[in-house]
């Protein structure tokens, strides 16, 4: 039994236990890695059907029409499943380079370093 629902009086309170989850997606000159928070709500927000909520913490889309992947659903699954489908099918243009493609004698970033 979650006690925790019990420290919320009123439903516009919108009290929620937290959920971290971390993304990556690859790219073909890089990858981004997106930091996912799960809102786990005592009761659903007002207007809404569904107690958990994923939301990233970067936008994609950036050139057409930026976004933030998210999702909702009746479990943590359903929703961070809603939140990176739609990470993996739109472009992220915050690309970094991937670890195993930076010429050699660079190290983070910087020349001889």
């Amino acid at each position: 039994m979650n006690d925790w629902k019990f420290a919320q009086k009123s439903q516009n309170e919108e009290l929620a236990q937290l959920h971290t989850f971390s993304f990556k997606k690859c790219h073909g000159v890089g990858n981004t890695e997106f930091l996912i928070t799960v809102r786990e709500f005592a009761a659903p927000p007002p207007g809404q059907h569904f107690r958990f909520f994923a939301q990233a913490d970067k936008q994609v889309n950036q050139k057409v029409a930026p976004f933030l992947p998210s999702g909702w659903g009746n479990s943590v699954l359903e929703a961070l499943n809603g939140c990176t489908r739609m990470i993996r099918e739109f472009p992220c243009e915050e690309e970094a380079p991937c670890p195993d493609s930076a010429p050699s004698g660079v190290v983070g970033g910087v020349a001889g370093a």
